[in-house]
């Protein structure tokens, strides 16, 4: 039985995963901020695991996971803010890049010294990082470099034998995402979600995307010159706002 760590599951893809790997009959121990949310995962499958900590806080990842050795990884606690022109913070560049590249470097801190040949680390990236999409300076800068990190660390790992693969998804229905006001074309379920990565998981695919459609278009679309991505970056923020200002005007 292949013992699966999961960060970032008390809600979104993470909780997802942690229930479908459950099933296929992984030894799961699922890892998140909030206590209750786990309990619920521990309520559904008794034989999940669950570590409660902060990602962000180094030495919280140290005391959880320093004696700890998994088969499989999975770093995928994240979080996303968008950028204010008008109320520039970089407070909130540090809040994201805490959870989503930070939170990485931590847990892998302390996972590092046990990490043996054969086992998996699973870096949870996003689309996003790959185009210069409006207002997303700090969650695809974050997610950018998360993804360097990754195949950074596949270099530097081989050596061990270890597997270090990078998951890179498009628009998931999670509570993050609810919170969006502007298209999210070809968004696809938690579960779908989930069932995606774990199928990539066990091919030990180096690097994966999805969904298979709208992840074929953003990398198009990210081999454009450079000039041409900032070009259609702009024409999608201007039809947005367009958008925006026709569904005021009708409210």
């Amino acid at each position: 039985m292949k013992r699966l760590l999961i960060t970032g599951a008390s809600s979104g893809i993470g909780m997802a995963l942690a229930l479908q790997a459950a099933e296929l009959g992984y030894d799961v121990t699922a890892c998140g901020r909030n206590q209750d949310r786990l309990k619920a995962l521990t309520e559904k499958y008794t034989a999940i695991k669950t570590l409660a900590f902060d990602v962000s806080d180094v030495e919280a990842c140290m005391k959880a996971l320093h004696d700890k050795t998994f088969d499989v990884v999975v770093l995928n606690a994240g979080t996303c803010e968008y950028v204010d022109m008008d109320s520039f913070d970089p407070d909130m560049f540090r809040r994201v890049f805490d959870a989503n590249f930070f939170g990485a470097v931590n847990c892998l801190n302390a996972l590092l010294p046990n990490l043996q040949s054969g086992h998996q680390l699973v870096f949870v990236d996003s689309l996003a990082r790959l185009l210069p999409f409006t207002r997303s300076q700090a969650y695809g800068a974050s997610k950018a470099a998360l993804h360097y990190l990754a195949k950074t660390m596949e270099v530097d790992l081989a050596s061990r034998g270890a597997v270090v693969q990078s998951i890179s998804p498009g628009f998931v229905r999670t509570p993050l995402t609810d919170k969006n006001d502007f298209d999210m074309p070809m968004r696809v379920e938690v579960d779908a979600a989930a069932n995606s990565i774990l199928k990539l998981i066990s091919r030990q695919k180096r690097t994966g995307y999805f969904p298979t459609v709208f992840a074929g278009i953003i990398r198009i679309l990210g081999s454009l010159p450079v000039s041409w991505q900032v070009a259609l970056c702009r024409h999608m923020k201007a039809a947005t706002a367009t958008k925006r200002e026709a569904a005021n005007e009708t409210a």
